[in-house]
């Protein structure tokens, strides 16, 4: 993701009144590794923010200790360590009523899995149930492979980029096989958009421009045109892979982001639907209530959709 790292000391500018923050990984050079691992206690208190925020980059976090609640896109996991969690560049989180929180946390850019391109739908699939309890062997194997990235990445030895993108693909790929199968068999591995791409490919890359939460980029044309196919064929390949039209897809973004804006800042119906591209607030509310059958009001003041 573009901009999805800045140098150490960054000031980042302040959002918009209301508006959610998102965070940048920082790393002392544009060609320095965009990976970084630590405990809770060296990052402080920005590893566990308790304000709703985003990032740019992908995060794991392993928990060995600690009682609280991490609140992933509104979704409440209470602490019960040991856990193994995964948050996706744009997705909303945030703790709450952390004490004695103790445990890894691993922060690397999509660019980091430039070796294991598949990942990202591992990661993906993660995400989307992003709090895996770790039991018996899932502990000490989970444990180990934190444990040797915490070494291989303070050591810095030759090699080290390698040996790191190849323990996390194992850690990935194991946290994938723990989690269980997805609910709907999956296509082939994703690949990088553009033409001669395979629907697969396109349909993936077509989602995770829609988790970026830029409604600049919430329309047919334009996520055609990020990706390099044309509209038909963008629209022909989504329908393939998921059995639904990218106008679905893309509704589903807007009106995930609006209940995200309502539910986690204190932004005005007018300045919500500004920033989920929709320029008229009276259209917004229709579109809202169509979508979810409740009004946007409504669903601030905690009415169920």
């Amino acid at each position: 993701m573009r901009g999805a790292t800045v140098p150490p000391g960054t000031v980042t500018p302040s959002p918009a009144e209301g508006a959610m923050p998102v965070h940048r990984l920082e790393v002392p050079r544009p060609n320095v590794l965009p990976f970084k691992i630590g405990a809770f206690q060296v990052y402080g208190p920005e590893a566990y923010a308790d304000f709703p925020h985003r990032h740019t980059f992908y995060e794991i976090v392993h928990v060995t200790a600690g009682s609280g609640t991490h609140v992933v896109e509104r979704e409440r996991h209470p602490l019960a360590p040991p856990h193994l969690g995964v948050v996706a560049p744009g997705q909303v989180h945030h703790w709450e009523g952390v004490s004695g929180l103790e445990g890894t946390v691993i922060l690397f850019t999509e660019h980091f899995l430039l070796d294991h391109l598949a990942d990202r739908e591992l990661l993906r699939r993660l995400a989307e149930r992003p709090w895996l309890r770790l039991e018996g062997a899932a502990q000490e194997w989970a444990a180990a492979l934190v444990g040797e990235l915490q070494e291989e990445f303070r050591r810095g030895a030759e090699g080290f980029a390698t040996v790191l993108r190849a323990l996390l693909h194992i850690l990935v790929v194991r946290a994938a096989r723990s989690a269980g199968p997805p609910a709907r068999e999956e296509g082939p591995p994703a690949r990088e958009a553009g033409p001669g791409a395979r629907p697969a490919g396109v349909a993936a890359e077509f989602v995770r421009l829609l988790a970026g939460g830029d409604p600049a980029r919430w329309s047919v044309r334009a996520c055609a045109d990020a990706l390099g196919v044309s509209a038909g064929y963008l629209a022909e390949a989504v329908k393939a892979a998921t059995g639904r039209t990218p106008g679905q897809l893309i509704r589903e973004a807007r009106v995930g982001e609006a209940k995200r804006l309502l539910a986690c800042t204190d932004l005005t119906v007018r300045q919500v639907a500004a920033r989920t591209g929709v320029g008229d607030p009276a259209y917004f509310c229709r579109f809202f209530r169509r979508e979810t059958g409740i009004s946007p009001g409504e669903f601030r003041r905690g009415v169920p959709v």
